[in-house]
């Protein structure tokens, strides 16, 4: 009997939450329909995962939309989305 792989908590750090309540509507919702994605498969090509380096080493990035970004920290058993913003906002450039 094949024993299937438990899925990872996904948490929320207090910074995202504050972010992701600031943020607007149309943000909300590419949020929403990115985590959709990345719970059915992370490695997405429309999410471009990818590892940061510097400030953010082990940390991951996925798109939101074209400019809007959330930053995720992979644990054992659970993934932390800690913080959301534009490409500019969180990378400065």
């Amino acid at each position: 009997m094949k024993k299937e792989e438990s899925s990872p908590r996904i948490e929320f750090s207090d910074l995202f939450n504050i972010q992701r309540k600031a943020a607007p509507l149309h943000i909300k919702i590419a949020f929403r329909e990115a985590l959709e994605l990345f719970l059915e498969d992370p490695e997405n090509s429309a999410l471009r995962n990818h590892s940061l380096t510097g400030k953010y080493a082990g940390i991951r990035s996925i798109d939101v939309t074209v400019d809007w970004r959330a930053l995720f920290r992979e644990e054992a058993e659970r993934i932390i989305f800690v913080e959301l913003g534009t490409h500019t906002r969180l990378y400065g450039k």
